[in-house]
């Protein structure tokens, strides 16, 4: 974002004698192209202006660098985390050769206690630089939400389609050998052809629905099978047992086939049938890849609330199992999911992409605190005038020492990098400023639980926690 004429309000840049003034309470440094002037997380900080040059401040979002701003002569950055405290939440570099006037904490103080001429313009850019930086912030981290989002779901939807595909290419070379065996079948009486064709219908009802062998059984039955078939000189008997040992067809059904088709048949006949049911199950294959996508759709079309108004009446417990499904990829690989939902709740007015917006930072947040394994319960019943959706894990808890944090601006305990710190203060602005609800949590080490709380009808606000 850099500085046009339309940015001054906001960012209000210092006059020229003000910065002679300031000259006297700090001390000028020097920066080529690439020296860094503070880190994000550093709690060692000061003030600072630019006398000369360019100063870059970025913020990593995810893993890519974001650029906030570029400070020119008479811009000033730092007043914010000196004032509150905090860790910077930005980092600085110089992008040309510049000089920066660099003022301590307890110089910095004491001139907004004086209340100076400069006091007026630093506060006012404090104002506005904050509101600015929020926003962007959060676009952000819609934006690096949505492309971890992306990311999965691309995973999710390419293992159907690659199954559809491969399946697809059998059914095409399946068919094929079809065309061939079924006209030398036509060397079948019409008694043969019948048995044969009554036995395929029946093979393929038991591979819709085959029994279920333990893998030693299986490989025992593949075994004797492959043995009967190579014993009759059948070609290829290792790529037939399987599905015709899946089909149930066992060493006594073969001997049966054997004894009504003519020996020199025999082959023909059981390869075009392992062909035939083989040909089913890769249509089947093919079925529930091209259902899975759908559902993958369905749950996007339903996440985003596509071609729908804004406010709406919804099912939260829809929004619930949209999100389950986006953020599958990073649930199965180790979550047990238990859901506890009370399906006579009544829908409810809502923003319904943004209140799956909340349920995605508190169920992401979830996994992560689980570090991918661990139990999700997801428990909705109805409190007064209101509905409540509890998401609870079994992570590590949180730290009473940051319990009060969790929903400011920028707090994160992630890692730099892995997060903007506004994943909670997103969630905590869509639930009580936007739908008048209310969001509490309780938490220690093995169980943290967050209630959601919503209001039936978005004119009450009478979702708050009542203490036990």
């Amino acid at each position: 974002m850099l500085h046009d004429p339309n940015q001054m309000t906001l960012f209000p840049k210092l006059p020229d004698e003000a910065l002679e003034t300031l000259k006297q309470h700090g001390t000028e440094i020097y920066l080529n192209p690439g020296d860094v002037l503070f880190t994000e997380g550093d709690s060692n900080y000061n003030f600072h202006v630019v006398v000369e040059g360019e100063i870059q401040i970025t913020k990593l979002v995810g893993s890519e660098t974001k650029v906030l701003a570029i400070h020119r002569r008479g811009d000033f950055m730092g007043e914010l985390s000196m004032l509150t405290g905090s860790e910077s939440i930005a980092s600085a570099h110089a992008i040309a050769p510049s000089r920066v006037l660099r003022i301590d904490i307890n110089n910095f103080k004491r001139i907004i206690a004086e209340c100076s001429p400069l006091t007026d313009v630093i506060l006012t850019a404090m104002v506005g630089r904050t509101k600015e930086v929020e926003v962007q912030m959060r676009q952000q981290e819609k934006m690096a939400a949505l492309g971890k989002m992306s990311a999965g779901l691309a995973h999710e939807l390419n293992n159907p389609g690659s199954a559809a595909k491969r399946a697809a290419s059998l059914l095409r070379e399946n068919f094929q050998s079809m065309q061939t065996l079924a006209l030398q079948l036509n060397l079948l009486s019409k008694e043969q052809l019948k048995f044969i064709t009554d036995l395929k219908n029946q093979a393929i009802e038991r591979a819709t629905n085959p029994t279920k062998l333990d893998i030693l059984t299986q490989s025992d039955q593949e075994d004797e099978v492959t043995d009967w078939l190579e014993d009759h000189q059948v070609r290829d008997a290792w790529k037939l047992s399987p599905t015709l040992v899946n089909a149930g067809l066992d060493t006594l059904t073969l001997d049966t086939i054997a004894d009504n088709v003519p020996t020199g048949c025999l082959g023909n006949v059981l390869t075009w049938l392992e062909a035939t049911i083989a040909s089913y199950g890769l249509v089947t294959e093919i079925e529930q890849s091209a259902t899975r996508i759908s559902e993958l759709v369905k749950a996007i079309k339903g996440y985003s609330y596509m071609d729908q108004a804004p406010l709406q009446e919804i099912d939260v417990h829809e929004g619930i199992e949209n999100t389950l499904l986006i953020l599958h990829h990073r649930l199965k690989k180790g979550i047990i999911v238990h859901k506890e939902y009370d399906r006579t709740l009544p829908r409810i007015n809502a923003y319904g992409s943004e209140l799956n917006q909340v349920w995605t930072n508190l169920i992401d947040n979830a996994i992560d605190a689980m570090d991918g394994k661990g139990d999700l319960t997801i428990t909705t019943y109805k409190e007064n005038s209101c509905i409540v959706v509890e998401i609870a894990d079994t992570g590590i808890g949180i730290a009473p020492e940051i319990k009060t944090r969790i929903f400011d601006p920028f707090f994160t305990t992630k890692d730099v990098g892995k997060g903007t710190g506004l994943g909670l203060e997103i969630t905590y602005r869509i639930v009580v400023n936007k739908h008048k609800g209310d969001i509490h949590f309780d938490s220690k080490p093995g169980s943290t639980h967050f209630r959601v709380r919503l209001p039936v009808e978005p004119t009450i606000n009478s979702c708050k926690e009542v203490s036990e």
